[in-house]
């Protein structure tokens, strides 16, 4: 049962510290404000453990919702999580702004925004520098989110400006019980692995479907788009080799890159197809040259206008100037 309360948490200049994380499960209309103090969570302790394999457990994210509703967080300083930074799992109407997420870029697993399994979620005007994806849109892993099946929707992401080896805007892996009706736009990435990110794997299942992403500029990417099939590891072995993702509707528009050393992959699954991918007024310049390396596609369909460099031959040539419809 949801309880109708309000909590009101204000954070101030002071510097807060956690050696475990925030959770706040099944409540209704909470208010995370700051003025811009700092909640540290003295992460390093954590990320040698991890990476000493010495950890029995998992390590804890820094601030997690759950089961809980009416949220907002804002002007508040997240840094040095010892796992995901933010992460409402089964929420709704959740607003996150004017937030600062840091963690050195080395870190294992810091991403900046989980909405994992969450409806009517608005992430803006917020910069994140982590070492790990920025913002990951997730619904549940395998077997598991498939039996529990609670999609993420509606969910908005504008404004974000941020840092990261990894990826900048996400969604997936975790994506088994399904995303939908994803906007993301005007985003500003520098020094990114991959700067637009769509990823899932076999014995995922589930759905991704509904997604734009518009007005992106990147500088200094590994890689512009990555749309793939194959990323992404398991819980354990008893994930089902057939429940296959199916991936539909992929709009990604109006972005400019420079010093992005590949343009791209669109992997789709032999017998899953990816479908409607629409790409449409993209310029990635290349590190030595004008462009980078060709776009590459396989088990793909969709179209392409105004794009460089030009992507691979999966995708149709289309001369429309409404060549990528908005879903929103």
């Amino acid at each position: 049962m949801t309880f109708g309360l309000m909590i009101l948490i204000w954070i101030s200049n002071a510097i807060f510290r956690f050696l475990s994380d925030f959770l706040i499960s099944k409540f209704e209309k909470i208010s995370f404000i700051g003025e811009n103090g700092t909640i540290d969570g003295q992460g390093a302790i954590w990320w040698n453990m991890w990476r000493q394999r010495t950890l029995p457990f998992t390590r804890p994210n820094l601030i997690e919702f759950m089961n809980s509703r009416s949220i907002i967080i804002s002007n508040v300083i997240f840094q040095n999580s010892p796992f995901w930074n933010i992460h409402p799992v089964y929420c709704s109407n959740v607003v996150i702004r004017y937030v600062t997420i840091l963690a050195p870029a080395d870190s294992p697993n810091t991403d900046g925004i989980d909405p994992d399994s969450s409806s009517n979620v608005c992430i803006e005007d917020s910069y994140i520098s982590t070492g790990d994806d920025l913002v990951a849109v997730k619904s549940g892993w395998d077997e598991y989110g498939i039996a529990y099946g609670h999609p993420s929707s509606g969910i908005t992401i504008r404004r974000v400006t941020g840092s990261s080896p990894f990826s900048g805007i996400a969604v997936g892996s975790e994506t088994s019980g399904g995303v939908e009706n994803v906007l993301a736009e005007h985003i500003n990435l520098y020094n990114v692995g991959v700067g637009i990110h769509v990823k899932t794997n076999i014995g995922r299942g589930g759905f991704i479907r509904n997604i734009t992403v518009s007005d992106v500029y990147m500088e200094n990417a590994r890689k512009g788009i990555k749309i793939a099939g194959d990323v992404g590891d398991h819980p354990d072995d008893k994930f089902n080799p057939n429940a296959l993702p199916v991936v539909n509707g992929i709009t990604i528009k109006d972005v400019w890159g420079t010093k992005v050393q590949q343009s791209g992959l669109i992997q789709g699954l032999k017998n899953s197809p990816f479908t409607g991918i629409c790409l449409s007024n993209i310029n990635l310049q290349g590190v030595a040259g004008p462009t980078s390396p060709p776009l590459k596609c396989s088990d793909v369909s969709g179209s392409a206008y105004q794009v460089k460099p030009w992507p691979c031959s999966e995708l149709s040539s289309s001369q429309q100037t409404g060549a990528c419809s908005n879903h929103f």
